[in-house]
């Protein structure tokens, strides 16, 4: 596969997440461990695509602080270009989680409010209109206020290049609702995608209904249970693998992206984008960071051959 040239735009921050030893108790405290990383949606799915063996240029909104040098520290670890967007008198964004001893989440906080200042202006600058002049694709994520989003989107449209896109919450995601017509895809999980229909449809019928409100495909996750992907072209419902020992969930959709978004630029069918996001998934989980660090094309082809062919539960073709 030829090395394409992405750029993403939104979340490169600071995850700091503990995780309870044993059993939960709420209201009470729980013995546990710490850890600390570079993170964020979009900056996830950079670092994947670049140890993909792609071109990737991340911008982000950063503060002059410590956390900013992890993650630049980061970015040039996994081979990311880094061009931020550096605010000195300010704090670089952060995400903080508790996981549950399995490490499923218990509760998360965001402390995200530099993101607002990643306004539609800052696309206009000549840094951002040069570096979407040479993308093949773009990567953003909802950590971006919603008419930065919007703006993106139309630009991206404008220019004929393909604009995939991170829900991060129920609470975000919404953001991109005015954006959904000119998306490629959206990576989403099942309360993401409820949060844009108003949890208005049964769970059946939501490829349908998103792809009514214009956007075009996306993924659909919802744990061990099974995810839906589609496109103009057809719709596919899958059972992913089971996985004996779970690491942490972190980052695992972002992975799924990354591994979905590979294939794309590969110009894949459908089921293979899927096989491949969900190889890579697979691999996040049984890590405990929020990336795979040794992640390269090889270890990907090796886990899409363990894991076989996919578990197809349903198929729909020419679902529009």
């Amino acid at each position: 596969m030829s090395t394409k040239t992405i750029v993403a735009l939104g979340g490169a921050h600071i995850d700091r997440r503990g995780r309870i030893a044993g059993t939960t108790v709420a209201g009470a405290s729980n013995p546990g461990s710490w850890m600390e990383e570079a993170g964020g949606g979009a900056f996830n799915v950079a670092r994947s695509l670049a140890r993909l063996g792609h071109r990737v240029t991340m911008i982000a909104p950063r503060g002059g602080d410590a956390a900013g040098e992890i993650v630049a520290d980061a970015a040039e670890a996994s081979g990311v270009i880094d061009k931020p967007l550096v605010f000195l008198d300010r704090r670089t964004p952060s995400y903080t989680a508790i996981l549950e001893a399995d490490g499923n989440l218990v509760i998360a906080l965001a402390d995200m409010d530099l993101y607002r200042l990643f306004s539609p202006r800052r696309l206009t600058t000549r840094q951002v209109r040069a570096e979407l002049d040479a993308a093949d694709l773009v990567v953003c994520d909802a950590n971006l206020p919603a008419e930065t989003l919007t703006a993106l989107a139309r630009d991206c449209a404008a220019r004929g290049l393909p604009l995939v896109a991170i829900a991060i919450s129920p609470a975000k995601v919404v953001r991109l609702r005015e954006a959904l017509p000119h998306l490629s895809a959206l990576f989403m999980n099942i309360a993401e995608a409820r949060a844009l229909l108003d949890d208005t449809v049964p769970t059946v019928n939501i490829a349908e209904n998103l792809l009514a409100l214009g956007l075009a495909g996306g993924v659909v996750t919802a744990g061990k249970a099974s995810l839906t992907g589609w496109n103009r072209q057809s719709r596919l419902e899958i059972q992913p693998p089971e996985i004996a020992v779970i690491g942490d969930v972190t980052g695992a959709g972002d992975a799924m992206a990354a591994g979905v978004i590979h294939a794309m630029l590969g110009h894949l069918g459908l089921e293979d984008q899927l096989a491949s996001g969900v190889a890579a998934a697979g691999l996040a989980v049984r890590t405990t960071s929020a990336t795979i660090e040794n992640l390269d094309t090889a270890m990907l082809n090796a886990a899409i051959g363990l894991a076989g062919p996919l578990k197809i539960l349903s198929r729909t073709d020419k679902t529009h």
